[in-house]
């Protein structure tokens, strides 16, 4: 069986629930965050791309400071507000923020021009992730 590519601004459609692609690249290539209901948006869930006070590390697998500083600010950053945002996952334990929060919050992207923000993402030297040499190859090989 074949599966069709999903592609930015295709919408779907489960038991009434509409959710609608939009293709996030910047913390990794394959990116996609989705919108629910997206005539009226109530809640983006983000990926990795944009965490809350934070966002998805860009030093490896594709990953790319101005295309995530351009996922988020040209594109996440145009919902509405009060659009809630679910990441995939916290540090800190949190579980919900909203577009409006992280507009005004996130101390990575507050007031930053993006030159500022790919100098931020350029300087976090973090440590690779456990069993990273496993969960690279798996991700990128994912769905095939």
């Amino acid at each position: 069986m074949r599966v069709a590519a999903l592609r930015e601004g295709d919408v779907l459609r489960v038991d009434g629930i509409a959710l609608k692609a939009i293709y996030t690249p910047g913390h990794t290539d394959e990116s996609f965050s989705f919108v629910l209901n997206p005539a009226k948006p109530e809640a983006v869930f983000s990926g990795d791309v944009l965490l809350i006070r934070g966002s998805g590390r860009t030093d490896f697998q594709g990953g790319n400071a101005s295309r995530s500083w351009d996922s988020i600010v040209n594109k996440l950053f145009t919902l509405p507000d009060e659009t809630a945002l679910y990441p995939a996952h916290d540090y800190k334990g949190s579980t919900r923020s909203s577009i409006g929060e992280e507009r005004r919050l996130n101390p990575r992207l507050a007031g930053k021009t993006e030159a500022q923000y790919i100098a931020i993402m350029e300087s976090l030297d973090l440590p690779n992730p456990l069993l990273m040499d496993v969960a690279i190859p798996a991700n990128l090989a994912c769905g095939q």
